[in-house]
């Protein structure tokens, strides 16, 4: 006898998780099972005509789902299924002096979904020392569709491209810093550009900057999000600055220029003088021997799977949850101020 379609709910704060989430999806699709999306007011409506969207609280209450994921840093946990943390990124440790963003334990999930030797171990103890969750190494969802050999894009111009996408971080992001550079490299070297920003890089004065720049100069474009492996395959190089995005576009095998990175390495070229990212960017677009061996060594140590199956691996760590450990483990904290703070951000999908 046929079991019932399994229901599972993807839950979505910024436009970054869509990238995140729907190889996810795909996966549930393939074993015969059932996703919805549940969009929170902050981010902004990409769903598509096949997607299945959940409105309200009670209509997700309703739906019942068997897990929810999430890439940001909270989830509902008055929802039914089991919390599951898949991330929105690797852990960078962007400020020096403090423990990765990436490694903060809120007391919301029952289980993250780490992606390789930079994070297992960390979580691993940290599993330990709380107890009332458990990791399972699965590799990132959204590299999935890194090596899958069913994407391609078609490139408009023979011209080198560089990709542009800074970080939101304050005191670390470049993109107040480099604009002038910018615009400078762009009206004197053949090169095309790709500028985004991080959603949370919301200065409405820098946007409208890079946005002025680009309506003069035809050979930059600014887009106000980035697409993921859409825009990458359009690109040659990245230049940024200490921001996680440079572990997914290395994945492809393409070099990155950083600015004043936090903790640089033979993995990438990184200057400290704005003068110097010219040269830097020339150099990159040679892609020397030994420089892509350490993108390689270096983004192995983030994403250890590269096989095209980590949403299956999340979805089989789902179910090993579920058959081995739910009700199993110590309570979780009860994040009264945390959890009064997103009942009221939410209050609106109670409707």
């Amino acid at each position: 006898m046929e079991r019932p379609p399994r229901r599972y709910l993807l839950y979505a704060s910024l436009s970054y998780a869509y990238a995140i989430l729907r190889p996810l999806q795909e996966e549930i699709r393939r074993r015969g099972d059932e996703a919805a999306w549940f969009l929170e007011p902050s981010c902004p409506d990409m769903l598509l005509l096949d997607e299945r969207r959940i409105s309200t609280l009670r209509d997700a209450i309703r739906w019942n789902p068997i897990a929810i994921f999430a890439p940001g840093n909270h989830i509902p946990d008055f929802l039914p299924g089991v919390k599951v943390a898949v991330f929105h990124g690797y852990p960078m440790k962007k400020r020096i002096e403090k423990i990765d963003d990436h490694f903060t334990i809120r007391g919301w999930f029952d289980i993250y979904c780490t992606q390789g030797p930079s994070s297992t171990p960390y979580f691993r103890m940290l599993e330990k020392r709380h107890g009332f969750f458990k990791v399972y190494e699965t590799g990132w969802t959204k590299a999935d569709s890194f090596f899958s050999n069913s994407y391609h894009v078609e490139r408009s111009s023979d011209r080198p491209v560089i990709l542009y996408s800074p970080t939101f971080t304050k005191g670390i992001s470049s993109a107040w810093d480099l604009l002038p550079t910018i615009k400078r490299l762009a009206a004197t070297r053949q090169w095309d550009w790709i500028i985004t920003f991080h959603p949370k890089l919301d200065d409405q004065q820098l946007i409208d900057d890079y946005q002025r720049m680009a309506d003069k100069m035809p050979n930059v474009e600014f887009a106000r999000l980035n697409k993921g492996l859409e825009t990458f395959l359009r690109s040659d190089v990245m230049l940024c600055d200490s921001s996680s995005i440079t572990v997914e576009y290395m994945m492809l095998g393409k070099p990155v220029v950083t600015y004043r990175n936090t903790h640089p390495g033979p993995h990438l070229i990184d200057v400290r003088n704005a003068d110097d990212i010219g040269q830097a960017i020339e150099t990159a677009l040679t892609r020397p021997p030994e420089l892509m061996k350490e993108i390689d060594r270096y983004t192995s140590h983030h994403e250890a799977h590269r096989d095209g199956h980590n949403s299956s691996r999340v979805l089989d760590a789902v179910d090993d949850f579920i058959a081995r450990h739910a009700g199993h483990l110590r309570h979780k904290p009860l994040n009264l101020i945390r959890r009064l703070k997103l009942r009221l951000k939410l209050r609106y999908y109670h409707l």
